[in-house]
């Protein structure tokens, strides 16, 4: 009778505690819908970016401090573009970002991410999507979510950085233009 190895026995061991173990997957999924007012409303552009983007480890850390260790909610989240070619990390925060925010926009505040409840492990603002009226020549290179309204500002004591998304490609904007970007927040046991 064979007799099994310290170094057997925790193979199969390890085996075992593999199909035991779950983690829990969150990503962000966006979808960029750019109208061009001076061609009558006509999409110039829509980039639907279905591939995995950086959620923070400043936003996953409020995602679990909130569910799991009673931290206040945050009540409003919103949705900010940037204009410079950047991508982002896991490691940006809000008062770090790593992009330059685009502030050529209408809208006195940064447009509210209007979620509905999650469904299926999917929560998205599809029905309410954030709106930006640029009022100048810029080029959008990407996104992301964030806790506070105000344009440009990075110092807002406790807000977070989320999530951002960068373009598959950038696209040049001009005065009147519209962007309407959809943010589809998705959890999962793998």
């Amino acid at each position: 009778m064979h007799k099994a190895s310290f170094k057997e026995i925790m193979t199969i061991s390890a085996e075992r505690m593999r199909g035991l173990s779950g983690s829990i997957d969150v990503r962000t999924l966006w979808d960029w819908e750019f109208f061009r007012r001076t061609k009558a409303g006509k999409l110039v552009q829509r980039d639907e970016d279905h591939t995995p983007n950086v959620c923070t480890n400043e936003g996953i850390d409020s995602l679990l401090n909130v569910g799991f260790h009673g931290a206040t909610q945050i009540g409003t989240w919103y949705v900010a573009v940037f204009e410079n070619d950047y991508t982002p990390l896991v490691t940006n925060t809000y008062a770090v970002p790593g992009y330059t925010e685009c502030e050529a926009y209408d809208e006195a505040t940064r447009p509210a991410y209007n979620e509905a409840a999650s469904s299926s492990k999917v929560m998205t603002n599809s029905a309410n999507k954030a709106v930006f009226t640029f009022n100048n020549t810029k080029t959008i290179y990407g996104g992301s979510l964030l806790s506070n309204s105000t344009k440009g500002d990075e110092a807002a004591n406790g807000a977070v950085l989320f999530c951002s998304s960068k373009l598959s490609s950038s696209q040049s904007v001009i005065a009147t233009d519209v962007l309407r970007i959809t943010i589809s927040i998705t959890g999962a046991d793998v």
